[in-house]
């Protein structure tokens, strides 16, 4: 039987008022009753500082669903997509990738998307050692989850790439530096911290997907499920363009709660993260975020036909 799963509870949000609750909680092994009333929402994001700043306003109920009460989780980006394909909770944060799996259960807000230029993940080496294309074939490549937009990205670039190993993304530097991988796809603030760890990129994933299709590279979106109701998604999606426009304004309190729950402690990658991560794509994701979400369906679909 397996272990049941803990869920780390940040904070329960009732109305205009919020109720910390800090605590571990055990949640059911299958789909949980999330979202149980018009007056009570689930919602499940990442503990990376550009998530927790965008949140930030309605975790801490500085900006109010109306009506509702929201119940915020945080878990990693490949845990979101696992929770994703069982429908988990009633608003989450999950990959591109996973979405083209989940769709049967959510559709995707028009706000707090992942999404731009020069943000997409990195594949980097150790030891200084230099990679083709052509070798990661005969290479073990450390991937931050099966489910994550950085996978599919690798499997776009390099189809052949077939010796993965697939491990939670702060985990994947320390593979590649113990040579339990030969090289590793990087996304979040790992980006930012690789070369001094001594790394060496192979290829920015992101930036050829930019010179391939000269679209912004759709990482990330904000998931709501299927059954509720348009009126709630709606005044979410107000609410989160609000949280996240005021957490730009008047970042001091957004950035001391991304702080309080990152891997990542230093300030000036907490700050160049969230500078890259939320951006003009997060408040309002237009025309050409719509045509690069198409874009990597198109490619995905074909890709796998390829095979």
């Amino acid at each position: 039987m397996p272990e049941p799963r803990m869920v780390y509870i940040v904070c329960v949000v009732q109305r205009r008022r919020i109720c910390s609750t800090a605590r571990i909680a055990r949640a059911n092994g299958g789909r949980s009753a999330a979202f149980m009333s018009d007056m009570k929402l689930s919602l499940a994001c990442s503990p990376c500082p550009n998530d927790t700043f965008m949140f930030h306003g309605l975790a801490s109920g500085k900006m109010p669903v109306e009506g509702c009460e929201l119940e915020v989780h945080l878990h990693d980006i490949e845990t979101l997509n696992r929770l994703a394909l069982r429908g988990t909770y009633a608003v989450t944060k999950l990959s591109f990738g996973a979405w083209m799996l989940a769709r049967r259960h959510y559709r995707l807000l028009n706000a707090g998307a992942a999404m731009g230029f020069g943000c997409g993940p990195l594949i980097v080496s150790g030891g200084g050692r230099e990679l083709s294309r052509d070798d990661l074939r005969n290479c073990r490549i450390a991937v931050p989850g099966e489910l994550t937009t950085a996978h599919l990205l690798l499997r776009l670039w390099a189809p052949h790439a077939g010796n993965k190993v697939f491990l939670r993304y702060d985990k994947i530097i320390p593979a590649v530096l113990a040579g339990e991988a030969d090289c590793g796809v990087i996304i979040h603030e790992s980006r930012f911290t690789y070369e001094r760890d001594g790394l060496r990129k192979i290829v920015d994933l992101g930036e050829w997907w930019e010179q391939t299709t000269r679209l912004p590279v759709p990482l990330a979106a904000i998931g709501v499920r299927q059954d509720v109701p348009a009126q709630v998604a709606s005044s979410l999606e107000d609410a989160l363009r609000r949280s996240i426009a005021d957490a730009r304004a008047n970042p001091a309190a957004p950035m001391e709660f991304a702080r309080r729950h990152a891997r990542e402690m230093d300030d000036d990658v907490l700050r160049e993260h969230i500078r890259t991560f939320v951006n003009d794509y997060s408040l309002a994701p237009g025309p050409d975020a719509q045509a690069a979400t198409e874009t990597l369906i198109r490619m995905a679909t074909q890709t796998e036909a390829d095979k």
